[in-house]
């Protein structure tokens, strides 16, 4: 594990603090332009999101009834009813996304399997990238609002399901997350920058409360006319 990876690490709470969770859960509300490219409705009521630390799964409640919500791992996304009844479920969901444009409609079964592994990436960050198959390496700084922010490069083992294969992560001198960069692979894997900031702590663990995510232009600034993803987060809870 390099030195700035450690240092990321004991800045968000420490491994040994996030190991002794088994999830956490957060209200959420989401906007974003992304949402009417898929030809879907956007609800910003809060919605309670789950996700496993120690294992990619997650699940939101409610989800297009009141008494549905999502189940999703990366091998298998379904909506269910909130005593597990199923309603429809997708084997290999990301088969289904072949070929998809950033245009291409989303039908409910996409948006739960993009909503699970996205929310599970960000509600894990940065303590998934010590799980086993992932590698790590520091790159270049980047120059944002007269501060250097380090970064880290994080590969996804296969098994592991999220926007691309390569993301890259940027910390501020205090170690805390600033933004996240990757494509959005299912969606004709445009290029995004996410900036996350009011980072507060819940249960030693220190995580934003705030992600706005942007089309990424070719020299690697955001598009700020282009809001694709809005997420705003509170109470986290950990078990």
């Amino acid at each position: 594990m390099n030195d700035l990876l450690q240092q990321v690490l004991k800045a968000h709470g420490g491994l040994d603090r996030w190991n002794q969770f088994s999830s956490v859960t957060a209200q959420l509300s989401t906007g974003g332009g992304l949402w009417a490219l898929k030809g879907l409705i956007q609800d910003a009521a809060p919605r309670q999101m789950t996700v496993s630390t120690q294992e990619e799964f997650a699940s939101v409640t409610p989800f297009g009834q009141p008494d549905w919500r999502t189940s999703f791992r990366p091998g298998r996304v379904a909506i269910e009813t909130l005593d597990g009844t199923v309603v429809r479920e997708r084997d290999n969901p990301r088969a289904s996304l072949d070929g998809h444009t950033m245009n291409t409609a989303w039908d409910p079964l996409h948006r739960a399997y993009f909503n699970g592994y996205a929310m599970w990436t960000y509600l894990t960050t940065p303590f998934f990238v010590a799980m086993p198959g992932f590698e790590v390496s520091e790159i270049d700084p980047i120059e944002e609002g007269g501060e250097q922010w380090r970064g880290l490069r994080a590969r996804f083992p296969d098994h592991i399901a999220s926007h691309s294969r390569e993301q890259d992560f940027y910390f501020g001198e205090d170690f805390l997350l600033r933004r996240h960069d990757y494509h959005v692979d299912i969606a004709g894997s445009f290029p995004a920058a996410q900036y996350v900031d009011r980072i507060v702590e819940a249960q030693g663990i220190r995580l934003p409360t705030r992600r706005r995510a942007y089309v990424r232009g070719p020299d690697g600034k955001p598009v700020r006319d282009l809001l694709m993803v809005a997420i705003d987060l509170q109470d986290f809870r950990f078990t």
